[in-house]
């Protein structure tokens, strides 16, 4: 009786254990969730507020927003190709680490760019506008470089894997169009060999002088059922046959 009660107050502690251990997990991944909407809502907010600034606002204003709404724009785009690539393509992974060091210094500058919105010196700002517009051409296009080079490389390996498969396809259709004729069986291979006897009363003036004996057109190739095929998006479902 002490062992069933103290197995069960065993379960109990486990599912009690197990319960709490998955309700923090639950809660863990809402924040996550929660703490991921924030942040893209913000970064929309953001975006928008910049093309308000770069189109509306003339002057320092807004060629700093047009500034930081190109860094942001190259930076997220390349960041989306490598981590899209890197899933399929592990070489991707250097290139990985290498936009990470690029976004330090990405990080940077819009953080520069974005203290200098809230400069009251306009002057001063002015000044430094040519160096911050060299900073950030470098910074996209090593960004731009990264992202053109992953897409370039997903598209030459989807090339390949094209023109292998075609190659594959035109030796199976020629191999389809090359079908052979029955063997002739042994009863006619006897038959053959000792000569038919309506041939031997007649002098062979029965056998077909046209051809070979035993040599026959080719078969007729059998139709697959259509509903043994697989289907796919733009194949068309097959009417059914009615009878009047």
């Amino acid at each position: 009786m002490e062992a069933l009660i103290l197995i069960l107050t065993l379960l109990f502690v486990t599912f009690v254990a197990l319960g709490v251990y998955a309700g923090v997990k639950t809660v863990r991944a809402a924040k996550r969730g929660v703490d991921r909407t924030i942040t893209q809502a913000r970064r929309s907010v953001e975006d928008t507020t910049l093309r308000a600034k770069s189109y509306g606002q003339p002057g320092v204003a807004g060629e700093l927003a047009q500034l930081r709404l190109a860094l942001r724009t190259s930076m997220r785009a390349t960041q989306d190709a490598l981590n899209a690539g890197v899933a399929e393509d592990a070489s991707l992974r250097e290139s990985l680490g290498l936009f990470e060091r690029l976004s330090a210094h990405g990080r940077e500058l819009d953080e520069d760019l974005r203290r200098l919105e809230r400069e009251p010196d306009r002057a001063t700002v002015a000044t430094l506008l040519p160096g911050l517009k060299e900073r950030t051409e470098r910074i996209t296009h090593s960004a731009e470089s990264l992202r053109w080079a992953a897409r370039d490389r997903a598209r030459q390996f989807a090339d390949d894997d094209l023109a292998a498969l075609n190659a594959q396809i035109d030796v199976e259709a020629g191999a389809l169009r090359h079908w052979t004729t029955d063997e002739p069986t042994v009863g006619d291979t006897s038959r053959h060999r000792q000569g038919d006897p309506a041939d031997r009363a007649t002098g062979g003036a029965g056998q077909d002088r046209s051809g070979p004996a035993g040599a026959e057109g080719p078969q007729a190739l059998t139709r697959p059922d259509p509903r043994a095929v697989g289907r796919y998006p733009w194949q068309k479902s097959a009417r059914p046959e009615t009878t009047n």
